[in-house]
Order: structure tokens, then sequence, then C-alpha cells
């Protein structure tokens, strides 16, 4: 039988080929190549400036290159970076035979998240350019992404004060051994193991009381011992997990992500911020943005409110319910004329005009108490309340901005529908396709922005090119590499022959800034 035959490894070949000519004309990386040449990195925070003595440095726009094509391969990791640059042909082409240590490689990612964050601007800057963002509607909302410190190095007060308390009841137990040994009951060899043990339990108990002491200090209710700034933040329902959350902001039109934040908290504080952040981004308030009920806060209502742009937020179902359903305040009719509410029994709830506190320190809001005297005598009365002193209801000092989240969501139900579809989109792709659904790095809350950054330059660059196409993309970038380069020669040019000539100096860039903009209309169309 006869089988497909490779060539010997021997064997020289007749004509030798370049590896210009391995890499296909189509192939992604060329795009990446022409995509980070395109970019002016010296204005995005790269550091540029190093020291004489000793090896040279890599450009970064080399290291760049290098994390974007990882990042949109699946490929995350400094060592793997560094093996696939001496084996992947692609690579190979990328990097023109440089082989980065992984130290470098891992410093170059840790050291520049504000950069990178820069470059995931870019990206956001060339889906604009392509009329691919629409401005009108946004959806927000958080993915949970494990960080490198498990359950078990995550700490709070119970935690820590149920391990001492178990310490203490070993170390009791065993005083109680080595009591007895004036009876002769326990052998050397048992007390030996015995005195260890006690030294073990006593080191642990020192390190959690430790533990104990930083949360006193800091001020915060948890404490993690691998990645300091992670936090046990919950998933869906009741289960949680240690890690941090990518607050995203998407655009409808395409799905393509605006901006990104990384936080250690839950997502009741952070719609308002988000919001502002894209009024800045989109350069206007007109535009709608879309989020779930667990951003339904009154002083996130607020701060949206004004910066005025109209959100739709689901509603959350009521904290608690009465005994019969039929009773649970949203039944209750408030009138705002006379400040009052009207119970489903007919009966009148009213104020004493006293505003109290509400919530933890951080997050106090003002409520106002309502009741009647009249619950005592209702036949209704078990029906509405199991308090013995009749029912009160609280109301919010941003009440009304709620209900009217309440009735904008009530008459634009076919809108929200959308919601799910728009940001969820980013997150299928980055998580379950690309298995991105983990924090790469460790150590801090920058490292791991750095780390979400390039997750999501890789998302819109793969997107774009999806959307528009590779020969429309590569005419645009090849086009705005080569206007970098004749405005970095023009400029120089002009300085020497007009240092001392302003009005010249002006109307030559005046004419080079023509010249550049009918060179993009041209390779935009």
């Amino acid at each position: 039988m006869k089988f497909i035959t490779g060539q010997d490894r021997n064997q020289i070949p007749l004509f030798a080929s370049s590896l210009e000519a391995a890499i296909a004309q189509d192939n992604e990386v060329r795009l990446i190549d022409m995509f980070v040449d395109s970019l002016k990195l010296e204005g995005f925070g790269f550091r540029f400036e190093f020291m004489e003595n000793g090896r040279p440095a890599y450009h970064p726009s080399v290291l760049l290159k290098l994390y974007i094509y990882g990042y949109m391969n699946r490929i995350r990791s400094s060592r793997t970076l560094e093996k696939e640059c001496g084996r992947n042909i692609e690579l190979m082409w990328l990097m023109k035979f440089l082989v980065p240590d992984h130290n470098t490689i891992s410093n170059f990612r840790r050291d520049n998240p504000k950069a990178i964050r820069r470059v995931f601007r870019a990206t956001v800057q060339l889906a604009k350019h392509f009329d691919l963002i629409g401005g009108k509607l946004v959806a927000g909302d958080s993915t949970k992404l494990r960080a490198q410190n498990s359950k078990k190095n995550n700490f709070n007060e119970a935690k820590i004060e149920r391990h001492i308390a178990y310490i203490d009841a070993r170390l009791e137990e065993y005083s109680k051994i080595l009591a007895a040994e004036d009876k002769d009951e326990v052998s050397e060899p048992e007390k030996t193991e015995i005195k260890e043990k006690i030294k073990k339990h006593k080191e642990r108990k020192a390190t959690y009381q430790d533990l104990r002491r930083q949360l006193e200090q800091s001020g915060e209710t948890q404490i993690s011992t691998s990645d300091p700034d992670s936090r046990q933040l919950i998933t869906r329902n009741n289960i949680t997990e240690v890690g941090y959350s990518a607050q995203t902001t998407v655009d409808a039109k395409h799905n393509i992500p605006i901006d990104y934040k990384v936080t250690n908290q839950n997502d009741n504080k952070a719609m308002g911020g988000m919001v502002r952040r894209a009024k800045t981004i989109l350069q206007n308030n007109d535009f709608t943005a879309l989020y779930d009920k667990g951003f339904h806060t009154g002083g996130e209502f607020d701060y949206v409110d004004k910066q005025g742009v109209e959100v739709l937020v689901a509603i959350p179902g009521p904290g608690s319910h009465a005994p019969d359903p039929a009773f649970n305040v949203e039944h209750f009719v408030y009138d705002k004329l006379s400040d009052s509410y009207t119970c489903p029994a007919g009966q009148t709830l009213t104020t004493n005009g006293n505003q109290y506190d509400k919530g933890r320190a951080k997050s106090n809001h003002k409520v106002k108490h309502y009741k009647t005297n009249e619950c005592q005598k209702c036949p209704f009365v078990k029906q509405c309340t199991r308090n013995k002193n009749g029912r009160i209801l609280e109301r919010s000092e941003y009440a009304d901005l709620i209900h009217a989240n309440k009735l904008r969501l009530d008459s634009n139900k076919k809108l929200y529908l959308r919601r799910q579809a728009i940001v969820e989109h980013p997150y299928g792709i980055i998580k379950r396709q690309w298995g991105y659904s983990y924090i790469m790095t460790k150590k801090s809350m920058k490292r791991a922005s750095a780390d979400v950054g390039l997750i999501f330059v890789a998302y819109n660059l793969r997107r774009i090119m999806n959307i528009i196409g590779q020969d429309k993309l590569k005419a645009y970038l090849k086009a705005l590499s080569l206007t970098f380069y004749s405005i970095m020669a023009h400029f120089k040019a002009v300085s020497r022959r007009s240092f001392f000539n302003p009005q010249k100096i002006l109307g030559n860039m005046l004419r080079l800034y023509q010249s550049i903009y009918l060179i993009l209309i041209r390779y935009s169309v």
C-alpha cells in the first residue's frame, strides 16, 4: 500500500525560501504587526529610556506584538511565549527571530497596565473610524475572573476566629494529655510527638492572630495571602469565588467593548462610574445604558441622573415578603402630594418627616418611616405583617429616581431584552471559547488589569477583523503607518528650515495635515 511520505531532513532544497515568503499574505500575524507599527507608542506610557550599560533592551513594540499574538492564540504564559518564539514560524516572522527571556516578557505585562489600557483605547478608536461604534445604546455588566488565590488562602474575621478556636481546643486537649505524664500513662515518643504538635499549632495561631491584626488595621472585611488584592465575590446565586470583577461597557452596534475596569467589589456601586467613563469615551450623554438588577442602587441612580444619561436597570425582587403576597410593598400606593402611602386595605400610612440612616457606613442613605395606628384594629394585620407593632414602610431618599427607572423599564421592555445579547457576547468568547476564565497574573489589581486589558485588545482586534475584513483593515493600517513616519520626517525638516519662523511652521503643518486627511480617506473606503 502506498502512503504519503515526507522529505529527507538532510536534503538541501533547490530553491531556498525566505521567512517572508513562508507567511501567507492573509495571515493575521501581519495585521498584528501593522497595528502595532501604526501606534505612536512613545505617547502611550511605555518605557523607552534605559541605561546604556549592559545588554540593550527590547523595544516595547516587539513585546507588545508578542503579547497580542499570544492572547489572540490562547497563549498567556510568559514561559510558553518564550518557547513559541523559538519554534513557531509565525512568531519567528513577527519577532524577527528575537527570543526574549520569560522574565522580560512577564515584566513587560507587569509594568505597563496604563499603557496597555491606552492600546485598548486605540482599538476602540479603530472601531470608531470604521463606524463600528453606534454610541446610542450600550450595555454594562461584570464578569468574575478567578484569581491566583484559593478559597483556603482567603480569610475574613469569622473564618480566622474559627481557626483560632479550633487551635485552642487542640492545645487544651494536648495539655490534658501531657498532664497525665505524672501517672506514667504517656510514653516518651508520644510526649515528643505531642510537643511538636503543640509547637506547630502555636505557630499557626500566631499566623492567624497576625492576619486578624492586619484586618483590624486595614478596615477591610477580607484578606487574601497569595494575591492580596483579590476578594471572595459572588459569582451566581450563593456561589462565591476568590477573584476580580471585570466591569465592562459594550456598544450595541457590533458588541464591541468600549471600556473595562478591574475591581475587587461586587456590582452595587459600579454603575455610576462606568456610565461617567462611557460618557467621556463617547463624548456625549445622548445614549441609553442597560444594566441588570445587581446594579440597582439608589445612590447610583442619583449619580447617573447628574450625568444626564438614561439608564434601564432591572428591578430586584422585594427584600422581604408579607405573609400574604397581596400585601407586599409594591401594592402600597404612594401619594407625593400628601407624602403618604395607602395600603391594600385602604388605610393611610404617614410619616413624622424625620430621616434615618440606612445601610452600612460607606453607603449610608436616608429613609423615612411610614406607619399607621389603625394596624392593630385592621382585620388583615396578620396577612400584612409579623411585626407586633404594625406595618412600617421605609422610603429611600432616592425613591423618585428608582420609580422613574421602573417607568422607563415598563415602557422599553423590548429594548431591555437586548441587554444580555449585547454584553454577554464578549464574555462568551473570552471565557468559553478562549478559556480566559481566570487572571493569569498575581500580587496586585494593577497586574490583573494589564491581563484583562490584553484580553480585550485581542478581542477587539479579532472582532474588527471579522467585521470589516483583512484587506480593508490592512489598507488603513498601512496608510496610518506611512502617515506617522511622514509626520516625523516632515516635522524634523520643518524644524530645521523654519526654527525662527512660526508662521511658516504652521503653514507647512497645515498642508501636511490636509495630505494626511486625504490619505486616510483614500484608504478607509
